[in-house]
């Protein structure tokens, strides 16, 4: 049963993705915003400077095809430059989405 459990506390870490999108990196924030997560003790792992193509766009929504915001969602994220950032801490996606709050769906 032992083997099963994790040894350290950085074996229950989880990883996960934030998109600082379009919106963010024209207002400035992205250091704000990276910050904000640092302090809840998020370690960075990966960090990305892109511009979604329309068919990238499409693919990362593609839970939302056939929904009235589609190509709302595609427009607004091919629209600049995003940061896509990977993201580790204990409970990282319950924690992050705490703090980013309910999505608009």
């Amino acid at each position: 049963m032992d083997r099963l459990l994790p040894k350290r506390r950085e074996d229950l870490s989880e990883r996960t993705l934030i998109v600082v999108k379009p919106d963010g990196v024209r207002r400035g924030l992205i250091g704000k915003i990276l910050s904000r997560f640092e302090e809840k003790g998020f370690k960075i792992i990966d960090l990305k400077m892109l511009t979604f193509t329309r068919e990238q766009a499409e693919k990362f929504y593609e839970p939302h095809v056939g929904k009235p915001f589609f190509q709302e969602l595609v427009n607004f994220i091919t629209s600049g430059p995003v940061v896509a950032a990977i993201l580790e801490a204990p409970n990282a996606v319950s924690v992050v989405r705490l703090m980013i709050g309910p999505t608009r769906s």
